[in-house]
């Protein structure tokens, strides 16, 4: 028996609102061993390796799968498969559905769920996980969100897909991320003693809406410097090759506009740098944008600019969670019986994610997780439900000399006060 609890609705996620594509090596110019370099070298060589192989020898499969399920990439006229070349790549592999591919992915996957009838528990979100006596992981308790019931759930087999934390607003940046980004999964997993990982290490896109302010820290597709678009300063200088891999890229932009001083100032004092949008259009031909950008084109168009006349302002904006729970090759966690898949992991991209990874993480091991927790939940046998780790963690707590009287899981972003109103970014 399956059953899925979400904290939102169905589908509500970082993954639907990805834009730019989802990388497989699946071209006869490109291999495996090209994808797994391009992944090392921009983690900075400290990713897992088991991992990243087990991502990049799956991940055709996956784009295979995705089209029996009925996902339909951007093709030729001939049918040829069209793939993009983006920062940090050196190979065209990223598959893209226009500009809203993690739409087109989700609209699929949750047919799916559906059409095999598995039970979805809205507005259920999981506070706490349930352990046994033999330590495994036995389930969790959630919260009904809307009769504010508590749901005790019993499983041989857990699996965490709880996705990031960008909703924390790490050193005051805006964030892309959708508002049930709170980090429970890590919260849930560390106090169950599941090791983390790179947790110091934070993704910014280097191209977050910086005006107008009603799409403050939007996400601006990658996309769109794979297709022309130039990060310029405010002299209208090129200061950064536009495929640098995130990081890089994400810095140069922060340093021009606070170090260097060459960024644009809006009316509410946020600074950033001008993507020469229209580029697209010149190099491409007329209409390339409305085409393959009919999301991004929309957004700006309901505020008034127009993207294929005029540069969009860019900054930096929280995205992405490059640490988390430590997982093998099966998607195990490192307490029995748990399991975790995508963003609330870490290994795979070590410092710095490529564009296009995290969609074949989440595929990938979540369809590992999915496979060996089935295995296990044949043959698993659980003891008496308890709660024994959380008295376990609230004793560590005290023993050292932490107080506290914030709680955790946060469930929801809280945007009240004047603290949140005001916040401004820790740049330096």
């Amino acid at each position: 028996n399956i059953l899925i609890a979400t904290k939102l609705r169905l589908g509500d996620s970082n993954s639907k609102m990805s834009q730019a594509g989802i990388q497989a090596a699946d071209r006869p110019q490109d291999s495996p061993a090209l994808h797994y370099l391009d992944i090392m070298g921009a983690g900075h060589f400290v990713n897992d390796p088991e991992l990243v192989k087990t991502l990049v020898k799956e991940a055709p499969f996956i784009i295979k799968w995705h089209e029996e399920l009925g996902v339909m990439y951007d093709r030729e006229p001939d049918g040829t498969m069209i793939e993009d070349l983006i920062g940090g790549l050196c190979r065209l592999r990223v598959h893209c559905a226009r500009d809203y591919t993690g739409l087109e992915i989700m609209r699929n996957l949750m047919d799916e769920v559906q059409n095999i009838d598995i039970p979805v528990l809205e507005f259920s979100s999981a506070i706490e996980l349930i352990t046994d006596e033999h330590g495994q992981v036995a389930g969790a308790v959630l919260l009904n969100m809307e009769t504010e019931e508590y749901y005790v759930v019993r499983g041989k087999s857990t699996v965490l897909t709880t996705g990031g934390f960008g909703r924390l607003h790490i050193q005051g940046f805006p964030t892309t991320n959708h508002y049930g980004a709170t980090a429970d999964g890590l919260v849930l997993a560390y106090r169950a003693g599941a090791k983390l990982r790179d947790m110091d290490s934070v993704q910014y896109h280097p191209t977050g809406a910086a005006y107008p302010e009603a799409i403050l820290g939007l996400l601006c597709t990658a996309k769109l410097r794979g297709r022309g678009a130039q990060p310029v300063n405010k002299y209208g200088e090129v200061f950064v090759n536009p495929f640098e891999p995130r990081d890089v890229e994400a810095a140069a932009i922060i340093r021009e506009c606070y170090e260097r001083n060459k960024g644009v100032e809006t009316p509410t004092g946020m600074r950033g740098v001008w993507l020469d949008t229209p580029m697209i259009d010149l190099l491409n031909g007329e209409g390339t944008i409305e085409k393959a950008f009919p999301a991004m084109f929309r957004q700006f168009k309901r505020q008034g600019i127009d993207m294929r006349k005029d540069p969009i302002l860019v900054f930096p904006t929280l995205h992405y969670q490059n640490g988390g729970i430590v997982i093998n090759t099966r998607a195990e966690t490192t307490v029995p019986g748990l399991f975790a898949a995508g963003e609330v992991t870490g290994g795979v991209h070590g410092k710095n994610r490529l564009v296009g990874n995290s969609w074949m993480e989440l595929q990938v091991f979540g369809r590992r997780a999915g496979i060996y927790a089935a295995e296990r939940a044949k043959k698993a046998t659980l003891g008496k439900l308890t709660l024994d780790h959380v008295v376990k963690y609230e004793r560590m707590l005290k023993e050292a000399g932490i107080k506290t009287d914030r709680k955790a899981p946060m469930i929801l972003p809280d945007y009240r006060g004047e603290k949140v109103i005001a916040h401004t970014l820790r740049v330096f």
